[in-house]
């Protein structure tokens, strides 16, 4: 009877796709934004070779590495904060949702660094093309982290529940991917803005 009732949740289990479809159109829809922002970048990167090349060499590619850090560590405790609600573990995984947080909050602080050294040296998006997608692109990218900030906000709290109801369990699942979303789109932004020639 035991093998007959743990097989068949099992074989669901490992059918099942994290969080609702919802989430996931959303986050294959704003992939795709961001597709066609990365395509644009890479055809005017084409067009005016000598002018991209001349203003990326003037970021710092430390601030970008350090933020890539930032980002793969956060993933990794959303991923373990996930596990830890699977195996009933609540305060591990509000522990592991605030690590993320805070990595997040790191990186915020970091971009405000970063922002404000080009602004120092007078490179702003009217400076020129280069520039204007720089600034456009990491800064849509952190619009999404500050977004997902409040999304692990609300799984913080979540976590602090008891039990959840399926709804709100899909939601938890769904708010971990876009997470990783937002690190998955930096892992595109950072090789293609701070070290593609």
């Amino acid at each position: 009877m035991t093998t007959q009732s743990t097989a068949p949740a099992a074989t669901h289990k490992a059918k099942r796709v994290p969080g609702e479809e919802g989430v996931w159109i959303f986050i294959l829809g704003d992939i795709c934004v961001f597709a066609v922002f990365f395509t644009y970048y890479l055809v005017q990167r084409g067009k005016h070779v000598d002018l991209f090349d001349v203003s990326q060499s003037t970021l710092n590619k430390n601030f970008g590495a350090v933020n890539t850090v930032f980002l793969l560590i956060s993933s990794l405790f959303v991923v373990l904060a996930v596990r830890a609600m699977r195996a009933a573990e609540r305060l591990l995984a509000r522990r592991l949702i605030a690590a993320a947080f805070l990595c997040g909050v790191a990186f915020i602080v970091v971009k405000v660094f970063e922002y404000s050294e080009r602004i120092a040296a007078h490179q702003i998006p009217t400076t020129n093309g280069f520039y204007l997608l720089y600034f456009v692109l990491t800064g849509l990218h952190l619009f999404h982290l500050i977004l997902g900030l409040g999304v692990l906000t609300a799984l913080f709290f979540l976590a602090r529940r008891a039990e959840l109801s399926k709804h709100q369990w899909a939601f938890f699942e769904g708010g971990a991917c876009f997470w990783h979303m937002v690190d998955l789109l930096w892992l595109v932004l950072f090789p293609l803005i701070f070290l593609v020639r």
